[in-house]
């Protein structure tokens, strides 16, 4: 692991479009309801065998409610000979953090949404 990358950090990156890849470690009821924009859902509980679908990835952030578990994510990622060349970070602070500063995407964002698309409000 590479340590701990910031909410600005991240939003950075995504603004820039860079080849960094977002894997968000919670349930998929969680991640449907709540989750930053072109992140991918791996369960914690899924990651051990579904680590091979991170192979080539050059920056992996992981991501959780607070902070907490997706350190654990990303030491168990950066073990992983598959990703061994690749940059592996925990995003400090987790979603409540980054959600605070920029917001997220999810079902109730887009069924609002699209709900009236012209309200100000």
């Amino acid at each position: 692991m590479d340590g701990e990358i910031s909410p600005n950090e991240v939003h950075e990156l995504l603004e820039d479009d860079a080849d960094v890849c977002i894997v968000d470690i919670r349930d998929p009821r969680s991640f449907a309801h709540s989750r930053i924009p072109n992140s991918e859902n791996v369960p914690f509980h899924e990651l051990s065998r579904r680590i091979e679908e991170l192979e080539g990835e050059a920056h992996i952030v992981t991501v959780c409610p607070h902070g907490k578990s997706s350190v654990q994510a990303a030491r168990l990622i950066s073990s992983y000979e598959g990703t061994a060349d690749a940059r592996v970070e925990s995003m400090a602070g987790g979603l409540d953090k980054y959600g605070m500063q920029f917001g997220l995407i999810g079902e109730e964002a887009e069924a609002d949404d699209s709900a009236n698309p012209e309200s100000p409000f």
